[in-house]
């Protein structure tokens, strides 16, 4: 998907949140967007594997899992071309510019052979991403589609806090809808349904409490 075809008020609203907080993004976002080192160790990337990061937001994912993967090639695509331009600095200053290649476009429906010259991944992951994109479920869909043949994907993302107290869910979600930012209520429904849709094997963890998901779709065939 080229960027003229990128759905513009999504695009926009990305480019407006996030063309000053994406300076301070990282900084203060490692306090509350727990579970993403742990998604990282667990991607178990093949020797010369290739990972595509959907969200990729200022790289900060993608430069960790390059360093874990020294072997590995990777990919990332985001919807805001303010966290491409602060990702792209990133990775150069890391070195990692054989190894890294971004894109702009829509997670919901990306065109990888297009985009990265690419027709499948061995390792997809979306970190506290699908708490943002409008029609998140399709890209469940779109992610699982894009998968070589015993691939997997690997999701982080904003719980139900259920097992916190009802104050600190009503603060976090206050909070995190400034950001427009909403918890997937059904996002385990929707996992394990494409799960099954495709014969796929699915694991879930809840971690501190709710406070966080994590979730493994492996794909067999």
């Amino acid at each position: 998907m080229s960027t003229t075809e990128l759905p513009a008020s999504h695009a926009e609203l990305m480019d407006g949140v996030y063309r000053w907080q994406r300076h301070i993004y990282d900084l203060t976002r490692k306090y509350y967007l727990l579970g993403r080192d742990r998604l990282i160790d667990g991607l178990d990337v093949p020797v010369g594997g290739s990972v595509l990061e959907l969200g990729c937001g200022t790289g900060r994912n993608i430069i960790l899992a390059a360093r874990r993967y020294p072997d590995a090639h990777f990919f990332g695509l985001d919807i805001s071309a303010e966290m491409l331009e602060t990702a792209s600095a990133a990775i150069a200053r890391e070195g990692l510019l054989d190894r890294v290649t971004l894109a702009q476009g829509d997670a919901t429906a990306f065109d990888a052979k297009a985009l990265f010259g690419r027709v499948g991944f061995d390792r997809i992951f979306v970190s506290y991403s699908l708490s943002m994109i409008p029609g998140w479920e399709k890209t469940v869909s779109a992610a699982l589609a894009a998968l070589c043949p015993s691939g997997s994907l690997h999701v982080v993302d904003f719980g139900q806090q259920e097992g916190l107290p009802r104050w600190f869910r009503t603060l976090l979600r206050g909070w995190l809808r400034k950001f427009h930012v909403a918890p997937r209520s059904t996002l385990r429904e929707v996992l394990e349904s494409e799960s099954r849709r495709t014969g796929a094997s699915f694991r879930f963890r809840t971690l501190y409490r709710g406070y966080a998901w994590l979730a493994v779709i492996k794909i067999a065939r």
